[in-house]
C-alpha cells in the first residue's frame, strides 16, 4: 500500500498522464517527420530553390556538398575550372615570358651579338612585365593555397576580381609593349639579315634548345600580346559562372571593363602612329569609349609632369567650366558676368613608395607633390594642354559664400583662374580636395595660420 501512493505521488507530480503523453510522443514523431521533409527539401544556399535531389542514403547524403541545388552545382564546377584555368595560363604565359629572357636576351647580352640598345629596342620593357607577371602570380597562387587550406574545395573565396584590379598597373606596361612590337620585329628581321652570327644562333636555338619547343623567337616574342587579349575571355568565363551576389562579381565586371577599354585605347595608338595591326575590336559602349579618353587624359599628363606611373594618384578628373577673372572685384559682380570654357582637369598626386615593390599600394607613402593638369578638349584627335601643370604647392584656394557654385585658385605672384562644375555638390568637392592638397603643401602655410592675406576675413581674423 505504501509502495502504490508513493507511485500516485510521482504521477502526479509529473504532471502528465498517460492520454497527454501519448499526445506528446504523437506530435513529436510528426515533428521529426516534418523536420525530416525539410530537410531533404532544403533550399539551395546559393540561388534559394528547393529542387534539392532527395538523398536516401546516408553515406552519400553526408557526402554531397552541403545544401546546393544540380544546377549551383554545376555552375560551382565551371566556377572552380575558369578561376584554376586564369592562374594556369598565367603561370604559362609567365614561363614564356622566363624563356625570352634566360633563353634568348642573355645569351645574346653575354655572347655580343647585339649591343644593348639592339637588345632594348628588340625586348622592349620584357623585364617589367616579367616582375609584373611574378608578382600577379605570387599573389593569386596565395589565394588559391589559402581556399584549399580553409577547405573551400569550389575556390568560392578567391577573388579573382579584386586581386585583377590591385594589378592595374599591369596595363600600361602592355601597353607600352603592344606599341614598340611592330618596330620591334622590323628591327628583328633587319638585324637577322645582316648578322650572320645572330641568324645562327636563332636556328640552333630554335632547333636543338628542347625548352624552346621548336618556336622561335618570333613567336615567343608574341605571347604578351596573346596574354593581353585573353583577358577579357578569361573574365568573362568566370563573370558567367559567379553567382550575381557573389562579393567578387562586380569587380569582375569592373575588371572586364577596364581590359577592354585599354585594349581600345591601345587600338587608337597604334593607328594613329601608322601601324596597320591592330588587337582584338571590342564593341564600344558609352562607358568604355569615357574610359579610353581618360586613359590619354592621364598618359597625357604623366607625360607631362614626367611622374613614374606606380607613384602616381589620381585623384580627380573629368569636366570643369574655367573662367580668368581680369580683376579681384568678379565676386561683387557675381560669377555671371565671368567667360567660362570648357576643360578637361585632372588632379594628380605624387606619392612616396613606402617599400621597393612598385604594387604596394595598399600603405601610400606621404604625398611629395600634387598638381592640377588643365587640357583642352579634343582637337584633331589630340589632346592639348592649356598651360603649364599648376603645383598646388603655390596655389591659394579659397571660395566665398555669395558664390558658392564656385570656387578660386589662385597661383601666388601669378594668375587667378575661377572653376565650377554643372554640379554644385561636386564642385564642392572639387574644392575641397584641392584646398586639401594646397594647405598640405603650400609654402605660405606656417604664415599667419596658414591664411595668406588673401584668404583673411573677418571670422578668420586673429585676435
Amino acid at each position: 500500500a505504501t509502495r502504490t501512493k508513493s507511485a500516485d505521488v510521482e504521477r502526479a507530480d509529473s504532471g502528465i498522464s498517460q492520454v497527454a503523453a501519448r499526445k506528446w510522443r504523437s506530435r513529436a514523431s510528426e515533428t521529426l517527420s516534418s523536420l525530416q521533409a525539410w530537410e531533404a527539401h532544403r533550399p539551395c544556399t546559393d540561388c534559394g530553390e528547393r529542387d534539392l535531389p532527395v538523398e536516401t542514403d546516408v553515406q552519400n547524403c553526408n557526402q554531397r556538398r552541403a545544401d546546393l541545388c544540380e544546377k549551383c552545382r554545376k555552375r560551382r564546377t565551371e566556377r572552380k575550372e575558369s578561376v584554376l584555368e586564369f592562374v594556369n595560363t598565367e603561370a604559362s604565359y609567365g614561363e614564356d615570358l622566363r624563356i625570352i629572357k634566360e633563353e634568348f636576351y642573355l645569351p645574346m647580352q653575354v655572347a655580343g651579338l647585339l649591343s644593348q640598345e639592339q637588345l632594348q629596342g628588340i625586348f622592349s620593357n620584357i623585364q617589367e612585365l616579367i616582375d609584373l607577371n611574378e608578382s600577379f602570380l605570387e599573389i593569386l597562387q596565395e589565394e588559391i593555397d589559402q581556399a584549399f587550406d580553409q577547405g573551400d574545395d569550389d575556390l568560392m573565396t578567391v577573388c579573382i576580381g579584386e586581386i585583377f584590379l590591385e594589378f592595374v598597373n599591369m596595363l600600361p606596361a602592355f601597353q607600352t609593349y603592344c606599341l614598340q612590337q611592330s618596330s620591334s620585329v622590323n628591327m628583328l628581321n633587319a638585324l637577322e639579315k645582316e648578322k650572320e652570327l645572330l641568324r645562327i644562333f636563332l636556328n640552333v636555338s630554335q632547333n636543338d634548345n628542347t625548352a624552346l619547343r621548336r618556336m622561335n623567337l618570333r613567336s615567343f616574342l608574341m605571347a604578351p600580346l596573346q596574354r593581353v587579349t585573353k583577358y577579357p575571355l578569361l573574365l568573362s568565363r568566370i563573370i558567367k559562372a559567379t553567382i550575381e551576389y557573389h562579393p567578387d562579381h562586380g569587380s569582375l565586371r569592373e575588371a572586364k571593363s577596364r581590359i577592354e577599354s585599354h585594349l581600345e585605347h591601345i587600338n587608337m595608338k597604334t593607328k594613329q602612329e601608322g601601324n596597320t595591326w591592330t588587337l582584338r575590336s571590342f564593341r564600344q559602349d558609352s562607358k568604355k569609349k569615357r574610359e579610353v579618353i581618360n586613359i590619354e587624359m592621364r598618359e597625357t599628363a604623366l607625360k607631362t609632369v614626367g611622374w613614374l606611373r606606380e607613384e602616381t594618384r589620381f585623384v580627380m578628373e573629368g569636366a570643369l567650366q574655367l573662367a580668368q577673372p581680369p580683376d579681384g572685384q568678379w565676386v561683387k559682380k557675381g560669377s555671371k558676368t565671368l567667360k567660362f570654357q570648357n576643360m578637361q582637369v585632372l588632379l594628380l598626386v605624387n606619392m612616396k613608395r613606402v617599400s621597393e615593390s612598385s604594387l604596394e599600394s595598399a600603405e601610400p607613402g606621404p604625398v611629395k607633390d600634387a598638381v592640377l593638369v588643365l587640357i583642352r578638349d579634343k582637337n584633331n584627335g589630340k589632346f592639348h594642354l592649356l598651360r603649364e601643370p599648376l603645383r598646388l604647392s603655390n596655389c591659394i584656394v579659397s571660395t566665398d559664400p555669395d558664390c558658392d557654385d564656385t570656387f578660386e585658385l589662385i597661383e601666388i605672384r601669378r594668375e587667378a583662374f575661377v572653376f565650377r562644375d554643372s554640379d554644385r555638390a561636386r564642385t564642392h568637392h572639387w574644392f575641397r580636395q584641392i584646398r586639401r592638397y594646397s594647405r598640405e603643401l603650400g609654402s605660405w602655410k606656417k604664415r599667419r595660420n596658414a591664411l595668406p592675406n588673401i584668404m583673411i576675413s573677418t571670422p578668420h581674423t586673429r585676435p
